[in-house]
Order: structure tokens, then C-alpha cells, then sequence
């Protein structure tokens, strides 16, 4: 299992400089117990994901992780001291496996990022002291925990793009080790040693304190051409495979006859690379964890059925038993009779007794006899069957205690059988839950930023009858809907709510019919705060676009995003809350998300929803594995287009049955 390199991240840190300085910090996540992922966004690219491991890697990725239901404390500090901060540098710490991350807000923080060893990541404050570590550690000389003052580990080895001749025979001289070893530990690692002393022609096993000084030039040029292309960021990212795997920023002939792939930078080859080997750790990890919730309701479904054939048992032996009561009437009674006169003259144990020679000697009716306890309770085997009666009372208040627990049992059963029926169904839904999980982990889709068209940017469907309905995702977009695109025979939409979305519909000249009124309505509403507050249906008015102003009477003030409507406004009352999302072919393959009447037209595949309970990332992963079999929405694609708010899918059949 490859870890980074000093080398690697030398050549990861120049990349992430030129990429990160003046981004802003958004989120940060912790998908394992050992991975934080932080999200920025850059000005001109957008969203950038970099995941950083503790003593592995660090690289940007654009195959997003599965973070954990609740997240851990870490990203959460992360969150509260550093998003919103602004990246002042990403550098390594003397050629080292660590990498400083140095943002500012109203204060500066520095995040640190061990790859050596199991390594760790550590918050620091503005005076070099650990505000959080992710891991606590303690060693003689270094002590890794909250408020104490963060120290580097002790320099070790060289760094090759300044290293003097001098100082690399020194290394040499005072080694008890051979070349290759020597090198190895002097921070350049196995395959950059090795690439030096084939480069250099001198013997691995050769002792390194007896190393000729012509040797100590050949490993000194041979170090300088190598390491060339660091200095003048001429990187070569390459993932090299067919029996022998590795990422490299650098071309090596120890490679020269090995299939490469070359990538445009070493954060893409390094993502290309780690990210496969960590999802399938992720996947046993979730593998573990919905295996468990599936045997956790297997189990329960088990001692269910067991319960249910032990109740079914019960009715046929109980009933079986206070039938042979009946059966062997005349017989049990002159037993009980006997009983009934001797317990005038003698205890139960000396009855038991008596009972007990008269069976061995064979008496008339005594072998049904088992035993005899102290309080009256009997003991018959009849027909294989053990009995045991109350010798006190007779043979049908016996009977039907048995009949009794035969009833009571068969009551049970309704019960059991409901609650068997309720845990296959939870047993199928974690089924399906873990399958949706672990597609999400297993195949999961590059993310590739897309070139959306203008009305993509915005909200948007197509009406029934073909007008395209164009709606503002904040403040922003409701100035441009109106201002960039509202034409004079368009028409204007707002839901009769504080915090909804401007609305208008493209008539292009034509006459716009009902069908489309009535659906840009429900849009309007469907779009609007209503939605959050978990309403079924909402007031939405509509007027001309003459009547949208942003010129306010003396003493009024607009706020952005906002316009005041004069004149009569045209009402469309208790318009449905209600969304379908489908694959569209319009202008291309694209997602759209609108009036289901809408959405029907144009495809047959689509997801029903309405306002509810369930969180937009979840709601997404279970559209996503209804709708998109082949993969070909994205979980960004999904979240965009939902209205914002909880949701929980609808089954059509149930709104034909309303």
C-alpha cells in the first residue's frame, strides 16, 4: 500500500498553491476514522474538494466520498474555526511528509497535515498552539493534544534540491548501512534510491562509508537530473501498472518498460490512483456496517418464526393433551379418587409412596402414574404424552386448562404473524437501503463539472403544452429572471408567501393556455418557503410583466430579489405542492424537475415527491436509484434541481386514489 512521498508532495503542494491561494474554505467532512475531506470553493472554478489522510496522501479529488450519518467532533471544529477563512498558502514543511494549509479569517490558523508514520491532522492558532488534533499522541520530545504548542518532528535526511556535495558525503560517512539503504532513509525513499543508482551505475549492497569519491559524484549528478524537473515544475504525473503499481510526478527508468498512463497533473494522477484502493476500504467498511443492520433484523425474524412454531406446538400439544383427559376419563377418576380418600389418613409423599409400589407391582391402572409432589400436583403418561393435572380438582377443570392455554396461544399467533410481516418488510428495506449504499461506494461517478445552458442556472421545466417556465434559485437569479428574461408577453409568477421564487413563462408571442398557467402555479408554490413549512398547497397570483416594477413610492425600499406588483393581480388559489423529476430530452439529456402533468410528456421515467420528512442528500440517493439505473444523473445534478427542504417520494397510484 503506497503512501506519499517526500517527493509527492512536493509536487502536490506547488499544484494545490497555484490552484487554492484566495480560495475560500467551505465544509469540511470526515468520511473515515483517518480522511478529512475539505470543500472550497475557488473564484472562476467553483466547488474543490481535497481530501486529506493522515501518513498517506493528500491531493484534490473529484470522486466524492460517503460521509457518515453524524458527523464526528473533528470536521465540526473545522467548520467552526475555519469555513469562511481564506487560503494564504499550501506548502511542505522542509521537504518533509507534512504540509502546512495557512488560512485567515478575523484570526489566522494554520492546518497541519502529517504523512509520516500513521501520521495525524492538527488545528493550530495564530501562536503555533493545537486548538485540535484528530489524533492524540505523546512521544518524549513531542506532545500532540489540545493548548499545547505544536512542534515538528526532528529533521531527518536530505532535501535533493538543495543538497550539497559536502553534506551528501557526510550522509555516506557516518552510515553503517550500504547505499541503497542509506539513501532510502535519508528521506528519498525506495524507488527514488533506486532510480539514483541506476542512474549513477553504483552497487546497491556497496558499504556507504567506503563509497569512491568518482561513485559520490555519479549519486550527486544523478540526484541533480533527477530532481530537475522539480525545480522548474516540469512534473510528468503518471500512474504506472501491468504488475507493477505506482504514482509518480516523474519519469523514472526504473519504470521505462512498464504500461503508463499520463494525466494533465499529479493531483489527478494521485486521485485517479488512491481513490479506487480507499473506496473499496470504505466498501468493507459500509459493507460491515449494513451487514450488520440486515442480521440485526434477520436475527430478530428468527426468534419471531422460532415463537411462532412453539406457539403452534403449544395449540397441538395442549389440545391433544386435554383430549386424552377425556379419553381416559373412568380411569384418571378412580386415580383421583383414590387420592381423594387417602389424603383423609395419609400426606401427599406417603400417598406418592404408595403410588409409586402399586405401579411397580403392576396394579390395575397405576401404570399411567409418573409421580406425585408434595402440593397434589400428578404426573400421567398417557400415549407418549406427560400430563400433569391438579389432583385437588377434577378432570374437566384440568381439561380445560390446557384448552385454555391452547386459546391463548392461538391469540398470540395473529400478533407474531403481524410482527414477522413487519420485520421482513424492515429486513427488505435494509436490503434495499444497503444496496443503495453500497452502489453509491462501489461504483461511483467522477465528478466532472458541466457546461449547463442558460436556464439550467435557474429553475426551470417545460410546460405540457411546450412553454419553457423559467423560475430564481435566491436573490440573485430572481434579479436576473426578471431583468435578463422577462419580455413583454411573458408572464410573471409569485407565490402569495414571504420567500419565494420570480417565475415567468416564455410565451415567445404565443397565446399561453390554462394548462400551463395552472402548472407554472404549482411550480411557483411548489418552489416557494411553503414547501419548508410542509404545506400541500399555496396561494399564487401572476400579472403581466407591465406590472413588475423595482422603482418603489417615496419612503418604500426593494430589497434584492424583491419587486413590487401594481395593479390587479390574478389568483390561482391552493395550487398543489407537488414535484416529478425525470430524464428529459430537451435541447440534449438533462434532469428536470417540475409539475408532474409537465414531466409525464416528456418521459416516463420519473420520481414523484412532495414536502416531507426526508433529508435532501438521502432523498437524492434513493431518486437517483429509482430513476438512473445507467448513471447517468449525478448526486449534484439531483440536489440542484430539488426544492430546497425535506421531501419524501410519492406512489402515483396513491394520488389517483385521492
Amino acid at each position: 500500500m503506497k503512501n506519499m512521498s517526500n517527493v509527492d508532495v512536493y509536487a502536490v503542494c506547488h499544484e494545490l498553491r497555484d490552484l487554492l491561494k484566495g480560495a475560500r474554505v467551505d465544509k469540511a467532512y470526515q468520511p473515515t476514522k483517518d480522511t478529512v475531506l475539505i470543500r472550497f470553493h475557488v473564484a472562476g472554478k467553483g466547488r474543490v474538494d481535497i481530501v486529506f489522510q493522515a501518513g498517506r496522501r493528500i491531493h484534490m479529488t473529484q470522486y466524492p466520498l460517503p460521509n457518515p450519518k453524524i458527523p464526528p467532533n473533528f470536521p465540526m471544529l473545522l467548520r467552526k474555526y475555519i469555513k469562511g477563512a481564506t487560503v494564504e498558502d499550501i506548502r511542505q514543511y522542509n521537504f518533509d511528509r507534512i504540509v502546512e494549509l495557512h488560512v485567515a479569517k478575523e484570526k489566522k490558523f494554520t492546518l497541519v497535515i502529517e504523512l509520516f508514520a500513521k501520521g495525524n491532522i492538527i488545528l493550530l492558532d495564530e501562536e503555533g498552539k493545537i486548538i485540535l488534533p484528530l489524533k492524540r499522541k505523546l512521544w518524549s520530545d513531542r506532545k500532540i493534544s489540545s493548548k499545547e504548542e505544536y512542534k515538528y518532528p526532528p529533521k531527518r535526511g536530505i532535501n535533493p534540491l538543495e543538497v550539497k556535495k559536502e553534506e551528501l558525503e557526510a550522509v555516506f560517512r557516518n552510515s553503517d548501512s550500504d547505499v541503497i539503504r542509506t539513501l532510502a532513509r535519508s528521506g528519498l525513499g525506495g524507488i527514488y534510491s533506486e532510480e539514483i543508482l541506476l542512474r549513477s551505475n553504483v552497487q546497491k549492497d556497496l558499504p556507504a562509508a567506503e563509497i569512491s569519491n568518482s561513485d559520490l559524484d555519479s549519486i550527486y549528478n544523478s540526484i541533480y537530473g533527477l530532481f530537475e524537473p522539480l525545480r522548474t515544475s516540469n512534473f510528468h504525473p503518471q500512474i504506472v501498472s501491468d504488475g507493477k503499481e505506482d504514482v509518480l510526478p516523474l519519469d523514472l527508468k526504473i519504470y521505462e518498460n512498464y504500461k503508463k498512463e499520463a494525466f494533465e497533473t499529479y493531483n489527478d494522477a494521485a486521485d485517479e490512483f488512491f481513490s479506487s484502493e480507499v473506496r473499496e476500504t470504505i466498501k468493507n467498511e459500509y459493507e460491515d456496517v449494513w451487514g450488520a443492520e440486515v442480521k440485526k433484523f434477520e436475527k430478530r425474524l428468527k426468534i419471531q418464526e422460532e415463537t411462532l412454531d412453539k406457539f403452534h406446538k403449544t395449540i397441538k400439544v395442549s389440545k391433544k393433551r386435554g383430549d386424552l383427559l377425556y379419553a381416559n376419563y373412568g380411569k384418571i377418576q378412580s386415580i383421583l379418587d383414590i387420592i381423594k380418600d387417602a389424603r383423609e389418613k395419609y400426606s401427599w409423599n406417603e400417598i406418592a409412596s404408595k403410588l409409586k409400589t402399586a405401579r411397580k407391582q403392576g396394579l390395575a391402572g397405576a401404570d399411567i402414574i409418573e409421580s406425585l409432589d408434595k402440593l397434589g400436583n400428578l404426573t400421567l403418561k398417557i400415549e407418549d404424552e406427560v400430563i400433569n393435572i391438579d389432583a385437588k380438582v377434577e378432570i374437566p377443570e384440568n381439561a380445560e386448562v390446557y384448552y385454555e392455554k391452547a386459546k391463548k396461544a392461538k391469540r398470540k399467533i395473529t400478533g407474531v404473524n403481524i410482527a414477522i410481516e413487519k420485520t421482513k418488510k424492515e429486513i427488505e428495506k435494509a436490503k434495499n437501503k444497503k444496496e443503495i449504499e453500497m452502489e453509491r461506494v462501489t461504483l461511483p461517478q467522477k465528478r466532472v463539472k458541466k457546461e449547463l445552458k442558460w436556464f439550467e442556472k435557474l429553475r426551470w421545466f417545460l410546460s405540457s403544452d411546450g412553454f419553457l417556465v423559467i423560475g430564481g434559485r435566491d436573490a440573485n437569479s430572481n434579479e436576473i429572471v426578471v431583468k435578463k428574461y422577462m419580455e413583454n408577453n411573458d408572464v410573471y409568477f409569485h407565490s402569495d408567501i414571504h420567500g419565494a421564487p420570480s417565475v415567468i413563462i416564455k410565451s415567445q408571442g404565443k397565446e399561453i393556455p390554462e394548462t400551463t398557467l395552472n402548472e407554472a402555479a404549482s411550480f411557483a408554490a411548489s418552489f416557494s418557503s411553503a414547501w419548508t413549512k410542509g404545506f400541500g398547497s399555496q396561494d399564487v397570483y401572476w400579472v403581466h410583466p407591465d406590472q413588475v416594477s423595482k422603482t418603489p413610492q417615496s419612503g418604500e425600499f426593494v430589497k434584492k430579489g424583491a419587486f413590487i406588483i401594481r395593479g390587479t393581480r390574478n389568483y390561482v388559489r391552493a395550487a398543489t405542492l407537488l414535484i416529478a423529476v425525470g430524464v428529459v430530452d430537451y435541447e440534449g439529456e438533462r434532469l428536470m424537475a417540475g409539475p408532474l402533468d409537465a414531466v409525464k410528456k416528456y418521459t416516463d421515467n420519473y420520481v414523484i415527491i412532495k414536502p416531507g420528512y426526508t433529508k435532501k442528500e438521502a432523498l437524492s440517493r434513493e431518486i437517483r436509484h429509482k430513476l438512473d439505473q445507467e448513471h447517468i444523473v449525478t448526486m449534484d445534478d439531483l440536489v440542484r434541481v430539488l426544492p430546497s427542504g425535506k421531501a419524501d417520494i410519492v406512489d402515483e397510484r396513491d394520488l389517483r386514489r385521492r
